[in-house]
């Protein structure tokens, strides 16, 4: 595990992001564990968000051109990502779309830079995976190409056959899904730490019914 990786559950656990207990997904599974990106609604988070998905950018090298973040909550992951990147010293575009087009003034539904080349997508989690494919309908439609996907939490976790929404978003599309951390980070971590051992039997339980 990274700096980065541990100091973003830290930082997840200590916001109550990520919380250890009993909780039913939509699926209807019974989870040992849960990740609510929204609550991270600060400035602060929202500065130490970006700096956790720029680290992770860097570390995955992945060749990308501009930063798309999907509406609604890959827009201010994309606006402050980008922001974090500059700081470091890599300063890339970014752009990021609305719901329903403008039919007036600038018009269109992309605002920001120009959607060229290729574009790395941001978002907080992938669920389904219907976000990110209408996202990139949208990059395919203005003629560039997507370079992969960044998120916050990989659960790692099979969805109705035995692959990950991830996993049949890089298989579908061809592209890489790259994670701040995934379920393997979290379950080391609390393995670790003597104040999370009651949750880490449940979770590594859970990870041996549902993982992939």
């Amino acid at each position: 595990m990274h700096d980065y990786q541990k100091d973003f559950i830290e930082f997840a656990i200590q916001r109550n992001v990520l919380r250890f207990g009993k909780f039913t997904l939509k699926s209807g599974r019974i989870s040992p564990y849960f990740f609510n990106a929204g609550l991270f609604n600060t400035g602060n988070d929202l500065l130490q968000l970006s700096q956790a998905y720029a680290a992770a950018i860097e570390r995955s090298a992945l060749n990308y051109d501009i930063i798309f973040g999907p509406a609604y909550k890959g827009i201010p992951l994309a606006t402050v990502t980008a922001m974090a990147l500059a700081e470091a010293g890599n300063n890339k575009p970014f752009a990021f779309n609305r719901k329903e087009k403008k039919d007036h003034g600038e018009g269109g539904s992309i605002v920001g830079a120009p959607l060229n080349g290729r574009v790395l997508i941001i978002d907080d989690v992938i669920t389904a995976g219907t976000a990110i494919r209408e996202a990139i309908e949208i990059i395919h439609q203005a003629g560039a190409e997507p370079a992969g996907v960044l998120i916050a939490l990989d659960r790692q976790e099979k969805g109705k056959g035995k692959l990950s929404a991830i996993q049949e978003v890089e298989q579908q599309f061809g592209i890489p899904v790259v994670s701040i951390i995934g379920l393997d980070q979290v379950l080391d971590y609390i393995s670790r730490n003597p104040a999370f051992g009651q949750h880490a039997d449940a979770v590594t339980r859970y990870r041996e019914s549902y993982g992939v």
